[in-house]
């Protein structure tokens, strides 16, 4: 009886090991809070990291594309759940991810005999006002962090997560355009993929949103937006300005 609780925890080791080994060749994902509003960007293949939740939310991941689509659908499930049950203005990030969210995916990773949700993500609420921004930063075993400097990065390793971070943090300015902040976080992206020291990396001279054989998914929650909506993808000319 004395092992059993050994058992476990060695089992959830194993768990952890095998999910950070099996997300090592995801993609980062990067948002920010501007005066337009909350801009989200991924790199991959097609509509595969940025997606719609609701009126004022957005999310951003990298993982497994079945996991990244579970945990979209159980976004929006519980989102429109408690816009039904309340109304859409008392939908909130922090609900959602406090009695929905993070509970999925505590429960899948303690789960050891079923197979778990391999995801690393963000999310994101528009507010009026930046300041009101709401992004969380949440992991595949549901622990989750609120960020308040307006800028995040979702990554496999959360080493260079972070060194990422404070590189942007350190570059973009309060009066970029949106094209700017996208192609520093380009920068940033290909410096993470490929390993770059972020020690010797320079703010990027072109605005142009390219990656090469990659597809550049990026959308804002526009804080302008007329009626209930803010999600809205970026047109190829608004990534150039």
């Amino acid at each position: 009886m004395m092992e059993e609780p050994h058992r476990w925890l060695e089992a959830i080791a194993n768990r952890r090991e095998y999910i950070r080994d099996q997300l090592k060749g995801g993609t980062p994902v990067f948002a920010f809070c501007r005066s337009e509003g909350i801009l989200l960007i991924g790199v991959g293949q097609g509509m595969s990291k940025v997606f719609e939740i609701y009126d004022r939310h957005g999310f951003a991941a990298l993982g497994h594309p079945v996991d990244i689509e579970k945990i979209r659908q159980a976004a929006i499930e519980a989102a429109h759940m408690e816009g039904f049950a309340r109304s859409s203005r008392d939908v909130t990030l922090r609900r959602l991810i406090s009695f929905a969210l993070s509970t999925t995916l505590k429960n899948s990773f303690e789960q050891i005999f079923a197979p778990p949700i391999m995801v690393e993500a963000i999310f994101a609420e528009v507010g009026e006002t930046a300041a009101e921004d709401v992004l969380v930063r949440v992991h595949y075993d549901g622990n989750h962090s609120y960020e308040t400097s307006g800028v995040l990065v979702a990554h496999s390793d959360s080493k260079q997560e972070q060194e990422a971070a404070n590189w942007l943090r350190s570059q973009i300015k309060t009066t970029d355009s949106i094209a700017q902040v996208g192609a520093a976080a380009l920068t940033a992206w290909k410096a993470l993929v490929e390993g770059t020291p972020f020690t010797d990396l320079k703010a990027p001279k072109e605005t142009d949103w390219k990656v090469e054989g990659k597809k550049v998914e990026a959308a804002l929650l526009d804080r302008q937006a007329k009626g209930p909506v803010h999600y809205r993808s970026l047109k190829a000319s608004e990534m150039t300005r």
